[in-house]
């Protein structure tokens, strides 16, 4: 075998970004750099609630808010729980005043945080999310959403058959409002829209049944909605739900919001999810032999897995990809780990997930992490994965059947030894890209 040192290689400012620094390294002679475009930092705005006012007075293919109700209505507000910075703090209050002018007082007003089937936040998690002045105003009437409730309510099928059960309140309310965050999603598109009534306020059947049916389904992917079957189902079991009027923020790394866009809940979100891809995407000419991806900005627990997936969708099967993450607060993802080490194949797993039988160390958590199981399997077995690791020991990563490394350019000079030639893909900040091939 080839000693790295012996590697001849194009000294080239090639970089990715780790931790706030920039990580260089060199690529070798033979490999043809396909990309390594990297996407700055979104600016926010300088006044949301601004922002905020703007998007609720010019809302897209709906009458505004104040148009939608009349006087005796009992209404819901769903807003998405704390693993979304979306700041319902300042959005709530704005969307309690409209619908008091419109003769809505705050006592026929709930609100509800759309959990889907993560876990149920404490009441002092919940009071930060909605602020202060919805917690004096709405006393009583700020819940969280229980999955797993036995007054959960059938309101119908959708067109593919999947049985939607909805939180009771939404179900026998008469005017649902939203509020969320419009973002890239692996399987869904885009986050946003409908979301925050399906799976938000859905049970957890419901979820399980959607989720593990559609998972893999080739159009199953980020930046597709048309022909997006996990998508498609998520609006059928939206419009049952009635959900009439959403608020989508689109928010960058620092938390700062970027842009709002409110009104019918397909509308909106089309217009949000456009403007999302004009932020996000990386155009590629081909499938990469090789991709390099760091994990920044998402860097912490199950976030940094983003990275690794958005890889898997531009690069060839049986390729390689190099997924650099400091894992320093792995914590999150150490049940993932344990469960990669299986000998279960991701087409074994994924079907016993569709059979109701889920491993018993997964069943606190949430529907979306257990899938990532499926997905890491399916990475190991259709790519050679070398992670890039500080947190990790190399113990752990070889019980996600991936390879370690403690070096970028270890890993690339690795990879070299059998793959002269590559055609490569570099995101230096592979958790807030979208790749888009041809």
């Amino acid at each position: 075998m080839k000693h790295t040192s012996s590697i001849k290689r194009v000294r080239m400012n090639y970089y990715i970004n780790y931790e706030g620094k920039k990580l260089s390294f060199s690529l070798p002679r033979g490999w043809n750099l396909i990309s390594d475009q990297d996407r700055a930092l979104v600016s926010g705005v300088s006044d949301p609630l601004k922002e905020i006012r703007e998007a609720l007075d010019h809302p897209i293919g709906s009458p505004k808010i104040e148009d939608l109700v009349h006087p005796g209505m009992d209404v819901v507000l769903l807003f998405d729980d704390l693993q979304r910075p979306t700041p319902v703090h300042l959005a709530l209050p704005e969307i309690l005043n409209r619908l008091n002018h419109a003769g809505i007082p705050d006592e026929r007003i709930t609100t509800i945080c759309a959990i889907g089937t993560h876990p149920i936040p404490t009441r002092e998690q919940l009071e930060k999310k909605v602020g202060r002045e919805t917690l004096s105003r709405l006393q009583g009437r700020i819940i969280s959403h229980d999955p797993h409730a036995s007054d959960n309510v059938t309101i119908g099928r959708t067109k593919r058959g999947t049985l939607i059960e909805v939180n009771r309140r939404v179900a026998f309310s008469d005017l649902i409002l939203g509020v969320g965050e419009c973002m890239p999603h692996p399987i869904a598109g885009y986050g946003g829209g409908y979301k925050i009534a399906m799976p938000g306020v859905c049970s957890y059947r419901t979820v399980a049944d959607h989720h593990f049916t559609w998972m893999r389904h080739r159009n199953s992917r980020v930046n597709l909605m048309d022909g997006n079957y996990f998508y498609e189902e998520i609006v059928d079991g939206g419009r049952l739900s009635r959900l009439t009027f959403k608020l989508d923020f689109l928010i960058n790394e620092k938390k700062e919001v970027i842009r709002a866009f409110a009104g019918d809940p397909v509308e909106e979100h089309r217009t949000a999810s456009h403007y999302a891809a004009s932020l996000y995407s990386i155009p590629l000419p081909k499938m990469a032999d090789v991709t390099i991806t760091s994990a920044s900005p998402l860097e912490v627990g199950v976030q940094s897995t983003k990275a690794l997936i958005m890889a898997g969708l531009c690069t060839r099967s049986g390729g390689a990809i190099i997924w650099v993450a400091p894992q320093k607060e792995a914590g999150p993802i150490m049940p993932l780990i344990k469960e990669m080490a299986s000998p279960e194949s991701a087409g074994d797993f994924h079907r016993r997930l569709i059979e109701g039988n889920v491993p018993d160390h997964l069943t606190p958590f949430g529907i979306s992490y257990i899938m990532q199981v499926v997905y890491f399997k399916e990475l190991a077995e259709k790519f050679t994965v070398f992670h890039v690791t500080e947190g990790l020991s190399p113990e752990q990563v070889k019980m996600m059947k991936f390879t370690y490394s403690s070096t970028l350019q270890e890993a690339i000079d690795r990879i070299s030894q059998r793959m002269p030639r590559a055609d490569v893909a570099v995101f230096p900040s592979g958790g807030n890209i979208i790749p888009h091939v041809g």
